[in-house]
């Protein structure tokens, strides 16, 4: 049984962000890169169960379509613990696109389980899970919040409105993954580090896929206003700017 976890390389969340050339491209300069938290969740879980299963799972394999300077962010999941590596040669254009390239890599090798975070830090799109489990025809969820492999199933747990919801589903199978599919992400320890250098990072040519979106210009959030105090006596202000300036009742 083979694993595939699939990864984006994102800015640190706590990264300031700012645009050049008219507000149409993203100035990297100064970004610290990191594995998405969502993907990097993801992966614990994958090699969680790898070592829980006595064998049967044999490898941890993680996909990112990037360039070469996403291979730094992919070397750290392996020094996580992944076994190898596939990095897709290319500019991840769009949602789409991104899902097509994976999807190219999943119907050559055949893996059991794909797992994929429900977002990206960067765009939030939450498109490229769903499209990939169409483009593979395999059977999908999201949301998921636990996952476990019992008797050649996968049982899986979800977070609903008043409660939790448990489904047992077939393999092969795809999971878009959520907060709570593992409790906190592995750091890598030096070994990891060291063992990271000589495991397999396969770089493969992308196929071609139309580009269906564009990104025309991004903007950035309007500035917070400045905080307002009242007098514990002066509650009718209060409640009118709330109601008039604010409208929060």
């Amino acid at each position: 049984m083979k694993i595939l976890v699939c990864i984006s390389d994102v800015p640190d969340t706590t990264t300031k962000i700012k645009f050049k050339d008219n507000n149409t491209t993203l100035d990297v300069n100064g970004i610290q890169w990191i594995i998405n938290p969502w993907d990097e969740l993801a992966l614990t879980r994958a090699l969680e169960l790898k070592e829980a299963s006595g064998g049967i799972i044999q490898s941890v394999t993680v996909a990112n379509v990037g360039t070469v300077a996403s291979e730094p962010t992919i070397r750290k999941a392996l020094a996580v613990g992944a076994d190898n590596a596939i990095r897709i040669d290319a500019q991840p254009k769009d949602a789409y696109y991104v899902a097509a390239q994976l999807a190219n890599i999943v119907k050559a090798e055949s893996y059991d389980i794909v797992l994929v975070g429900r977002d990206s830090a960067d765009y939030n799109g939450s498109a490229v899970g769903g499209m990939l489990a169409e483009l593979i025809d395999y059977n999908s969820l999201s949301s998921v919040s636990s996952l476990n492999i019992e008797n050649g199933k996968i049982r899986i747990n979800r977070e609903i409105d008043g409660g939790t919801e448990t489904i047992e589903a077939e393999l092969p199978f795809l999971a878009i993954v959520q907060k709570g599919i593992s409790k906190e992400p592995r750091i890598p320890a030096m070994r990891g580090i060291m063992m990271a250098r000589t495991k397999p990072l396969n770089v493969v040519q992308a196929v071609a896929v139309e580009i269906l979106t564009e990104d025309v210009s991004f903007e950035m959030p309007q500035p917070k206003g400045s905080c307002k105090k009242f007098d514990s006596e002066n509650v009718k202000t209060l409640v009118s700017l709330l109601h008039n300036e604010a409208k929060l009742i």
